[in-house]
């Protein structure tokens, strides 16, 4: 699917023409291939996220002890000890008892022996890719959980100055109401009292008017 995440996965295989192929099925498979030759060929991986390693343990002619050692000194490094490796090894279970006792592997591991079928390879993967995801959905779930726990620790205790800043404005509203209250009683007394002022005056002027002209 167009959205999906790609995996990233480091191929390290020294034969070309056998990493070539890795590489064309699993970029078939939408996977994105970081490929080298051997462990000492590799560049800096920052900014890279793997997910996967495939290594081959004893190269292209039969066991190489090199190659074993520098595959030894790869997964010892901090970024490789807990990453899903598939190790590729001429025999099983011949090499494998010194392979373990040489390689200090802490991470999810699985050996291939070559020459072996893509489709063990894939589906290998495939199972890795699995159980990561399954471990991201329950590490997400558990910082859900830990998230709303956190939310209705908040909400159980609530703050009481929301409350007092309510009630601080409700107060200087019915102050200023009261203000506006007591200036429009102020203004109808006022207008009140100018009517009856005008209306006692005016009979007493009507009555001297009347004298004068008797």
């Amino acid at each position: 699917m167009p959205n999906e995440k790609k995996s990233t996965v480091l191929l390290i295989e020294p034969d070309p023409v056998l990493r070539r192929l890795i590489v064309l099925g699993l970029e078939h498979r939408g996977m994105h291939v970081i490929e080298a030759k051997s462990a000492t060929s590799m560049t800096s991986f920052e900014g890279h996220q793997l997910d996967l390693l495939v290594l081959d343990v004893d190269g292209s002619a039969g066991h190489q002890r090199s190659f074993l050692a520098e595959a030894h000194a790869l997964l010892a490094r901090p970024l490789f000890s807990s990453l899903p490796t598939i190790l590729l090894v001429w025999e099983y279970p011949a090499s494998i008892g010194a392979a373990q006792s040489t390689l200090a592997i802490s991470s999810p591991v699985k050996y291939l022996t070559k020459p072996f079928d893509a489709r063990v390879l894939h589906e290998t993967l495939d199972q890795f890719l699995l159980v990561q995801a399954a471990e991201e959905a329950a590490r997400e779930a558990r910082a859900e959980e830990l998230l709303l726990a956190t939310y209705a620790k908040q909400a159980s205790s609530p703050s009481i100055w929301p409350v007092v800043t309510a009630a601080g404005l409700l107060l200087a509203f019915i102050g200023m109401m009261l203000q506006i209250a007591i200036t429009i009683v102020g203004l109808l007394i006022v207008i009140v009292a100018l009517l009856w002022w005008t209306l006692e005056k005016k009979p007493v002027s009507e009555k001297v008017a009347l004298r004068l002209v008797k």
